[in-house]
C-alpha cells in the first residue's frame, strides 16, 4: 500500500462496534429482537448496512439471525457459561499477571480511583453505575497490560457472555461476594502480587461470575420455579485462594 494511502471501510463495519456496545451496556437485552428500523433512523442508514453489520455479530455468536423473524439477542446457556467463563478467566488470569509487572504508579492510581469510584455507587445501591465502574476495572488490567491480541480476545468473549457480566442484575450476596473480590484484587494489584491478583481474577470469574450468569438462566427459563433470591451455587466446592 502506497504511503499515506487512505484505508475505506464499508458502512456495515462501522456499525459493528456501536451495535455491540449497546449490547454491552444493555440496551440490547438477551432474546429482545433488534429493532432494525429504530437502528435505521438512531444512525442515518438503510437497512441494507445495518442487517449486514447484524450478520457480522450474528457470526461471533452474540446475536441469532431467525427465518421471518430478523436478528434476536442470544441468550447464554448452561453449555456456554462451561465452555467460555473458564477461557474468561485464563485471558483475565494473563492479565492480572502481565499488569502488575507493566504498572506505573499512576495505572495503579487510576485502577485505585475507579475501584474506589465503583464502592461509592455499591454503597449508594447504584447497580447501573456500580456495573459500568465494575467494566471498567477489569478493563483496565487488559490495557495495562498491553497486549492487543489479548484484549482483542477479551473482548469477543465479553461479548458473548455480556448480560451475565456487566448488565444482570446481582442478588445481595453475588453483590457481596463480588466487592469482597475486588477489595482484594485491587490489595494485591498495589502491591504488583501478580501470583495472588491473577489467582484472585481467575477464582472471581469461574466462581462468583459464572454463579451470576447461571442465576440469570434460572431467572429467565424457568422463574416460577425458583424464589426470588435464590441460593448462590458458586459458593459449591469453592476453594480458598492462596495466601
Amino acid at each position: 500500500m502506497a504511503a499515506g494511502q487512505i484505508v475505506r471501510h464499508s458502512l456495515h463495519e462501522s456499525l459493528v462496534a456501536p451495535l455491540r456496545e449497546m449490547i454491552l451496556q444493555g440496551e440490547l437485552r438477551p432474546g429482545e429482537k433488534v429493532p432494525e428500523e429504530q437502528l435505521c433512523e438512531r444512525f442515518g442508514v438503510s437497512r441494507t448496512p445495518i442487517r449486514e453489520a447484524l450478520k457480522v455479530l450474528a457470526a461471533e455468536g452474540v446475536l441469532q439471525i431467525l427465518p421471518h423473524r430478523g436478528a434476536i439477542v442470544a441468550r447464554i446457556t448452561e453449555e456456554q457459561i462451561s465452555e467460555l467463563f473458564p477461557i474468561m478467566a485464563s485471558l483475565e488470569r494473563l492479565a492480572g499477571a502481565l499488569a502488575c509487572t507493566r504498572a506505573t504508579d499512576a495505572d495503579i492510581a487510576r485502577v485505585r480511583a475507579l475501584h474506589d469510584r465503583m464502592m461509592e455507587h455499591f454503597e449508594a445501591s447504584n447497580e447501573i453505575e456500580y456495573l459500568r465502574h465494575n467494566r471498567l476495572v477489569h478493563e483496565a488490567f487488559f490495557e495495562i497490560a498491553g497486549n492487543a491480541t489479548l484484549s482483542a480476545f477479551y473482548q469477543q468473549i465479553l461479548t458473548r457472555i455480556h448480560a451475565c457480566r456487566f448488565v444482570v442484575r446481582k442478588s445481595p450476596e453475588h453483590w457481596a461476594d463480588a466487592v469482597a473480590e475486588h477489595e482484594q484484587m485491587i490489595a494485591a494489584f498495589e502491591a504488583r502480587d501478580s501470583a495472588r491478583l491473577s489467582a484472585l481474577l481467575e477464582e472471581h470469574v469461574t466462581g462468583t461470575t459464572a454463579g451470576i450468569a447461571r442465576a440469570f438462566i434460572d431467572r429467565v427459563v424457568a422463574p416460577s420455579a425458583m424464589p426470588e433470591e435464590a441460593p448462590a451455587r458458586s459458593r459449591k466446592g469453592r476453594q480458598p485462594l492462596p495466601a
